[in-house]
């Protein structure tokens, strides 16, 4: 760590920042245009340096549970101006379709990461008291006493300034170098599937603009039509299909959906680029605070992409440590007790949930409760309301389960009972 000593080039006009955030996707854009709005100064560290990078191995949805965040920030507007597509859920299971009535699915939204990342960046550069460094890197930490105090950044130039703040935050995704920097505890789960998809131009399918989704048991298929028309295919399979997948991604992607039931008419379609494929994508949950640190988005917890959490939880984490420590930010309170309001309200949403998200990472075949669930879901409009809120991570487990499984175990009485 530099001491006290070295050298501190500040950017801007040489004092320290309220918080400096490391990475500007999604995360780090909503966190910084949060805190700017709050008129605290924010500076945003970015190794990438065209501010129109984007994700690229990225489904792009983002579930319904983050629309209200994406309201807030003032983006849903200017994403539909832009052709997102708000899109219920259409699950296929093998005792038939899930599907919530139409007047109480909630809508989600899927906008090309092509599109959404510069949309979010370029909001956040515009933002008062926020200033975006782009081209730089975050390779140590400073300290102040025992607490983190910003980071020391460097350009492709080799130029190195220290970057001091009263909270660093950690956004920089799945194999965040702050995380490592930092040396939370994280704790990691294994995954035994692989991931592949690619968006395709023609024939919309059956549920357009809803988003379809196969639960093949193990296996795991999905269309979300997009703007431009265009309709992002994918499938994740479990690791023994990886030879096919490897020896030739487009075909063995264009044969994986159209071989599922009700198939999507992608023999049909053009692919406009190519598949994009991720093999190793193992779980990880670390702790979201730090003394003067904290972590969001996939940064504090990377799990699964099988459920689609991953952009919509980027959005809520930072209005969530917005919402904990802009108070102490502003002087009114201690930054540890904002950092421990973060760090509940973190593990209250998302840990239920990254329970069983993990567990079925694992690429096993549904247990006796999911089966119960997933077919009364299939036979009960009320049971797939319930199994909808709670796929759109709008309620969480311990609210579903007292709800669904009394639900479950009447409706499947019944219809073995007919049977």
């Amino acid at each position: 760590m530099p001491s006290s000593d070295s050298p501190s080039p500040i950017i801007g006009d040489g004092s320290a920042y309220d918080a400096v955030v490391v990475g500007a996707s999604l995360a780090g854009c909503a966190t910084a245009i949060q805190l700017g709005r709050a008129g605290l100064r924010v500076a945003v560290v970015e190794k990438q340096p065209d501010p129109s990078a984007y994700k690229r191995i990225c489904s792009h949805f983002i579930q319904a549970s983050a629309v209200p965040a994406l309201e807030r920030l003032g983006l849903l507007e200017p994403m539909e101006a832009a052709g997102a597509r708000r899109s219920r859920m259409h699950m296929w299971t093998r005792w038939g379709w899930i599907e919530a009535p139409p007047e109480r699915a909630a809508r989600g939204v899927n906008l090309r990461r092509e599109v959404l990342d510069p949309m979010v960046r370029t909001t956040a550069a515009e933002t008062p008291n926020v200033e975006m460094m782009l081209g730089w890197s975050a390779e140590r930490l400073l300290r102040d006493g025992g607490a983190f105090a910003g980071v020391v950044a460097r350009n492709r130039e080799g130029e190195e300034r220290e970057l001091r703040g009263r909270l660093t935050v950690g956004a920089d995704g799945r194999d965040s170098r702050i995380a490592e920097l930092s040396e939370v505890p994280v704790k990691t789960y294994p995954h035994n599937r692989i991931a592949y998809g690619g968006y395709f131009e023609g024939p919309a399918p059956e549920h357009s603009p809803d988003a379809s989704l196969w639960f093949l048991d193990p296996h795991w298929a999905a269309a979300f039509p997009t703007d431009g028309d265009l309709t992002f295919y994918a499938a994740m399979p479990t690791k023994e299909r990886l030879p096919e997948f490897k020896e030739d991604p487009g075909a063995a992607l264009v044969r994986f959906l159209a071989d599922v039931p009700e198939a999507p008419p992608i023999r049909e379609s053009r692919l406009t680029e190519p598949v994009m494929g991720k093999i190793d994508m193992t779980n990880r949950m670390r702790k979201p605070t730090a003394d003067g640190l904290a972590l969001i988005g996939d940064a504090a917890l990377a799990t699964d992409p099988l459920f689609g959490v991953g952009c919509g939880w980027a959005f809520q984490s930072a209005e969530w440590l917005v919402e904990s420590v802009a108070p102490a930010l502003q002087g009114r309170e201690p930054l540890e007790q904002g950092l421990e309001r973060y760090r509940r309200r973190h593990a209250h949403q998302l840990r239920g949930h990254a329970f069983f998200i993990h567990d079925y990472a694992t690429g096993r075949r549904m247990n006796p409760s999911e089966r119960l669930m997933f077919s009364a879901a299939a036979r009960d409009p009320k049971a797939a309301e319930i199994m909808e809120a709670f796929g759109t991570r709008q309620i969480r487990p311990q609210q579903m389960l007292p709800r669904l499984l009394p639900r479950a175990i009447a409706v499947n009485a019944r219809h073995a009972l007919a049977r």
